[in-house]
């Protein structure tokens, strides 16, 4: 792979420990300078809106000035994000706790692209490595965040203080990674044809599967995971066994990529975002079976494994289903959808885990992926030529961006 690649893998890396170490303490945080405990997770939900809000901006400014200007720009806005984030906690402000996490957001959302740079950088055949090792940028990630949540807890008196403060040299770091980027913007020919309505996009089945299983994967795990540090709480486990299984299920999410995108070359994208599903429906059954560290630990290692292998396969599915000038538009749907699910999750893990608790959360949890499932099943179970002739018959175009 060349040197983009390898740039945007320690550019994810580097994002990732931020999230990580955000999605080890936000939740504490929040709980501790909220005025209710309903409003733990409103600081998290409040930057996955900001993400949200930030993909299609983001998306149009990458097509009009190119990638590099605009992850530099996100790295800048995540440095005061997180400056702001350590001068809450110094104060006690909830609120400016709160201002805090949506510049973090924005950076976040600029970051949701290093997959799709790291897919205009290298060639059609080499696309889903090239995604799966950008992610691989993550493994970095699953050390580093909540590893230097534990480290700098309470290095100055008060709690997660220092960990903010310790994000603003990770954040630097990254923007002068992405500083050092050379990625051409796609090549729209001036004869291309011009891009289709969106209702046109949305006929094709497997354009409609990449949307579903970006957004199921990532709504699924976000509420997993962001309610995990509160039931473990709950069972009055301590902060290192917390962090610790956080740590490890960001292993899971990203470790994955070292062969995820082999595996959509042999299984294909369908085949391997059914993998995910499944591994998914593990996660709910560990979790339903006890609340003791290990049930924790074991749920999130095969759902962050889940989520690793549909959003590679999603994603890649995804890039088969536009032309070059349809592009930023269906990169920032994507994203958008799934982070609206996300902000949704996020702000319903304290009062659903508060009302259903933890067991009934996750039978919740299991709907939509077995919902998704079953809507797996025809791709990769039945033959291409017979789903051709089926979508042809129901005026549906099964394929490529064509």
């Amino acid at each position: 792979m060349n040197a983009n690649v390898t740039l945007l893998a320690l550019c994810q890396g580097l994002l990732m420990t931020s999230i990580g170490l955000t999605l080890s303490t936000s939740a504490l945080v929040g709980n501790a300078l909220a005025p209710q405990a309903g409003l733990a997770t409103l600081p998290l939900a409040g930057q996955y809106l900001a993400t949200l809000l930030a993909l299609f901006p983001a998306a149009r400014l990458m097509a009009r000035y190119g990638r590099r200007p605009v992850f530099v720009g996100g790295a800048l806005l995540g440095l005061l994000g997180v400056g702001l984030a350590g001068l809450a906690i110094w104060l006690g402000s909830f609120a400016l706790f709160a201002v805090a996490a949506l510049l973090i957001g924005v950076h976040n959302g600029t970051g949701q692209y290093f997959r799709f740079a790291a897919a205009d950088a290298v060639t059609p055949a080499q696309r889903s490595q090239a995604i799966s090792l950008v992610l691989t940028g993550g493994i970095l990630a699953a050390f580093a965040g909540p590893a230097l949540a534990r480290w700098t807890r309470d290095s100055l008196g008060q709690p997660f203080l220092a960990s903010f403060l310790a994000l603003l040299a990770v954040t630097a770091l990254g923007a002068w990674l992405a500083s050092r980027l050379h990625i051409a913007a796609p090549a729209v020919a001036h004869h291309a044809e011009a891009p289709r309505p969106l209702a046109l996009l949305l006929r094709q089945p497997r354009l409609l599967l990449a949307l579903a299983g970006g957004v199921v994967g990532y709504a699924i795990m976000n509420l997993l995971m962001a309610a995990t540090p509160l039931a473990m709480a709950s069972q009055h486990c301590d902060f290192a066994s917390t962090a610790g299984v956080i740590q490890w299920h960001l292993v899971a999410m990203f470790a994955p990529s070292l062969f995820a995108g082999r595996l959509v070359q042999r299984l294909g994208a369908p085949g391997v975002m059914g993998l995910g599903a499944l591994l998914n429906l593990g996660a709910v059954a560990a979790g339903l079976s006890g609340m003791a560290v290990a049930h924790f630990q074991t749920a999130l290692v095969l759902l962050g494994v889940g989520w690793n292998f549909l959003y590679v396969g999603a994603t890649s599915l995804l890039t088969e289903c536009y032309r070059p000038a349809e592009q930023a538009r269906i990169q920032a749907l994507n994203d958008s959808l799934i982070f609206i699910a996300v902000t949704l999750s996020t702000l319903a893990v304290a009062p659903l885990l508060q009302h259903l608790g933890w067991a009934r959360l996750n039978l919740l949890a299991a709907l939509p992926v077995l919902c998704l499932l079953l809507a797996l099943l025809p791709a990769f179970a039945l033959p291409r030529r017979l789903l051709r002739r089926l979508g042809g018959a129901l005026g549906f175009r099964y394929g490529s961006a064509g």
